[in-house]
């Protein structure tokens, strides 16, 4: 790499560095959960255009998702939800060209009241900011944005295309990176600035989401004796969750985790049952995040959590002749291994020049976006920003961290793009 070329975009970055934090502060204002993205892909288009990039939003469509292994299975509709590309064209191509991906889908912020700070009104306090979606991964999504921008005031100009990507539902289906390229925008290699502590993903857990439905036998309070209440069924059930988590944590491990003690979870994340207290209900139903290695198939997987709920029902009388209901829908998501090494080599000497220190890589216990590019056969990582509580109140990023992935970022870009 040219360290005179890298210093120029540097310092660069310095200069922009309050206009990035405003930036990731404008982000987070938006409350972009499932279903309410388009507010914020908008404001991004706008500034993906003032940076004379070529941008083209759309609706993803499922019925053209369907055929691929990633494609996770909505309840909802995509209508006014868009996906958006911004394209930095170089036609005169010397390097390799390459795709900068985030997702702008954040998870609730309730309970709200658990919060020190408005989770959407970024506030920073002793350099970190805090926000709902400030650390997973809106800060990834104005450092990638922000390299390119100090590239473009360094008067670079790339030795081969590029793409700045935002999609939604990373979070539960991964259907926003799929549609962007199953529409055809590829590139020789991805690299998304997940929050990963400045390490590298060189393998990321399978995820699948399951629906149990438990039907029992209603009746008032006062008959109690005589019914079957669901809920305390459910509880039975979210138990033999527990055992399973322990029975599949207890196999061999995938080389990726071989030094993790405890890598596949198995979480219940949402309970409904009845709707008064002097009520036994008739129905409780609770929803599961499973994780599983990279070299097992989602499909499988499915199989073998929905034999082990039946075979525990079978054990209970009741469940036994009243079975629960086990569907599947959302995440269907394949694990991911293996990176490609120019990719890596690539990425570690950029992190190398900024930070001296060389790169470390990852097995990641949940998934991203990169399993969808594999299945396009483009080399793909994650590398970003530090920070905690990802999901939960006062989730927050380190800005000196984000200053670092900014910089790291576009040393990558200089160096898997080439300079014309």
């Amino acid at each position: 790499m040219n360290q005179h070329v890298i210093g120029e975009v540097n310092e660069k970055i310095d200069v922009l560095w309050e206009e990035e934090k405003l930036f990731l502060k404008m982000l987070g204002t938006y409350k972009s959960t499932l279903g309410n993205e388009k507010a914020i892909q908008t404001f991004i288009q706008g500034h993906l255009d003032e940076m004379n990039l070529t941008t083209t939003t759309f609706d993803p469509e499922p019925e053209r998702l369907k055929k691929y292994h990633n494609y996770g299975q909505p309840e909802w509709s995509y209508q006014d939800r868009p996906v958006l590309v911004g394209e930095w064209e170089n036609p005169n191509k010397i390097g390799k060209s390459l795709i900068l991906q985030g997702h702008i889908d954040v998870v609730s912020a309730e309970p709200v009241e658990l919060w020190d700070y408005d989770p959407y009104h970024p506030t920073i306090v002793d350099e970190r900011m805090y926000g709902r979606g400030i650390c997973d991964m809106k800060s990834g999504v104005a450092a990638m944005i922000y390299a390119v921008k100090a590239i473009q005031a360094a008067g670079i100009e790339l030795g081969a295309a590029l793409q700045i990507q935002t999609v939604i539902e990373e979070e539960c289906t991964g259907n926003g990176a799929l549609a962007l390229l199953d529409k055809g925008y590829t590139a020789d290699g991805a690299l998304i600035p997940e929050p990963t502590s400045h390490r590298a993903i060189k393998g990321q857990l399978g995820v699948m989401w399951v629906r149990v439905k438990v039907r029992g036998s209603g009746a008032h309070v006062e008959r109690a004796e005589k019914a079957q209440n669901p809920i305390n069924k459910a509880a039975y059930l979210i138990e033999t969750l527990d055992a399973y988590r322990e029975y599949i944590n207890q196999k061999p491990k995938h080389p990726d985790f071989q030094n993790h003690p405890h890598p596949l979870n198995v979480n219940v994340g949402i309970i409904h049952g009845g709707d008064w207290a002097s009520n036994v209900p008739f129905v409780c139903t609770f929803e599961a995040r499973v994780g599983f290695y990279a070299d097992v198939n989602p499909t499988d997987i499915q199989k073998e959590v929905k034999a082990w709920l039946l075979e525990a029902a079978n054990q209970d009388n009741w469940l036994k002749q009243t079975p629960p209901e086990i569907t599947f829908y959302g995440f269907h998501a394949p694990g991911f291994s293996s990176v490609d090494p120019s990719l890596m080599d690539s990425l570690a000497n950029a992190h190398e020049i900024t930070t001296n220190k060389q790169l470390e890589s990852i097995g990641f216990t949940a998934t991203t976006d990169i399993r969808a590019f594999e299945e396009f056969c483009i080399p793909a990582t994650c590398y970003g920003p530090s920070g905690a509580n990802m999901h939960a109140p006062n989730e927050y990023i380190h800005l000196d961290s984000l200053k670092t992935t900014t910089k790291t970022i576009a040393a990558f870009i200089l160096d898997w793009c080439k300079v014309q």
